[in-house]
């Protein structure tokens, strides 16, 4: 047996077995059309309504007009990480792949589906050009710079200051004025947070909740663990949260909400408030922008470990990741690489799609105030937390989804914790 077949044996068994057939039976679709010898393939999440997604495919044709080379793309959203994983298996993996780190892309590098980029860091003159708070987030524990980090995560809170004029009131920043506030709104027939309570983006809108009670090394320790039931600090948080919940501070049915309706509401003025990372602020309308301010979710009044506000800020985004495939590729891969970390490039993402990017730069947002004014907070007007995708192990990722979406609808603190836990253990 090979080294290589034995990394797809490997790599099939973390998959798992039932999802295979399906997709290997159409394994011909999960290559990008095209290929030759001055061509690379790309498999992307930034394609679709996703913000910077015209940028990326005006900055790869820009390249291929330059350079003569050819770019073939195949792009899929969430579903992303399976199909990639999927082709690996039939050999048939793009060469690159620009995709969050998170759930089962963490194992990528450690499983050989990807293969580390430290050493290319210096070769191809990018280090200097990366915040090194960045390599740091995407180095796995052996210290493998799993992939080079592109775009980032800055995830706070925006208030239509119009609605909660309307409904007489001011921003919140502790949770006793963020009920108070809900009961306005609520009474001038306005929805208060909307958050989607059925996926991913409701899932950090609970931890977040929670690590106003914890310390970062606490924090650390309960979600790599899920053992909520051992930490006070915790136990503590889950009870915060549904007590804003029964506080009617979340909008009717928010269990049944997405990222995607969250927004929609939020734009509508359906709703006053919206945690929402910055790539989603981008797509805030710029009427609606005018009357919106950026900050933090309001800290808990009593019993906290907080003195401001939080806001989820993290390194973590899309990375740009080398397969098996395109380590034999890596001349070509190294020139469009460095384009894509070219101060024209960048400037193209922070200017015109409002991305919050990991190379290092001055350029600000224009034409994306929201997104502006989220990178301008610092930390005497917010305190940054973390967010625990680098901790949650991969096998628990979706069930604690659906564990937190429970958590929004009628379930206790006790049912919240033992769902919590029941995720971790089934994984």
């Amino acid at each position: 047996m090979t080294h290589g077949v034995s990394r797809r044996t490997v790599l099939k068994a973390a998959i798992g077995g039932g999802v295979l057939t399906p997709l290997l039976a159409g394994c011909g679709a999960l290559s990008p059309a095209g290929s030759g010898p001055r061509s690379i393939s790309v498999h992307t999440q930034l394609s679709g309504a996703v913000a910077g997604a015209q940028v990326f495919a005006d900055v790869v044709a820009a390249y291929q007009r330059s350079t003569g080379r050819t770019v073939a793309q195949l792009k899929n959203g969430s579903d992303l990480p399976i199909v990639f994983e999927t082709s690996t298996l039939a050999g048939k993996a793009a060469d690159v792949a620009i995709v969050n780190m998170m759930g089962r892309t963490l194992s990528w590098t450690r499983l050989g589906a990807t293969i580390p980029v430290t050493d290319l860091l210096d070769d191809w003159g990018l280090r200097d050009k990366i915040f090194p708070e960045a390599l740091t987030e995407w180095t796995d524990p052996q210290g493998r710079l799993r992939a080079f980090p592109f775009t980032r995560t800055n995830w706070p809170v925006s208030f239509n200051t119009g609605l909660l004029e309307e409904a007489g009131v001011d921003i919140p920043t502790t949770s006793d004025e963020l009920i108070a506030a809900a009961d306005a709104l609520r009474s001038k027939g306005i929805g208060p947070v909307t958050v989607g309570g059925s996926d991913w983006s409701g899932q950090k809108m609970f931890l977040q909740i929670l690590q106003g009670f914890l310390t970062a090394d606490e924090a650390r320790a309960v979600f790599s663990s899920g053992k909520l039931s051992e930490s006070a600090g915790a136990l503590k948080g889950v009870e915060h949260f549904v007590q804003l919940r029964d506080a009617g501070v979340f909008v009717d049915d928010v269990q049944g909400y997405t990222s995607d309706s969250e927004l929609t509401q939020f734009n509508t003025r359906k709703a006053a408030i919206v945690p929402a990372m910055s790539s989603a602020l981008a797509l805030v309308p710029g009427e609606r922008a005018k009357e919106v301010t950026v900050g933090g979710w309001p800290m808990p009044s009593s019993g906290g470990v907080l003195t401001r506000p939080s806001v989820i800020k993290s390194y973590n985004g899309h990375g740009i990741w080398i397969s098996e495939n395109g380590a034999k590729k890596l001349d070509l891969i190294k020139p469009f690489v460095q384009y894509l970390y070219s101060d024209e490039v960048v400037d193209d993402f922070i200017l015109g799609s409002g991305r919050d990017m990991n190379r290092v730069t001055d350029t600000v947002s224009k034409d994306f105030p929201l997104v502006a004014q989220a990178s301008r907070l610092t930390d005497d007007d917010v305190t940054p937390v973390m967010l625990p995708d680098l901790l949650i192990p991969d096998a628990v990722f979706e069930p604690m989804v659906k564990a937190t979406a429970m958590a929004y609808g009628t379930a206790s603190a006790e049912q919240i914790v033992d769902t919590f836990e029941k995720a971790y253990q089934a994984a």
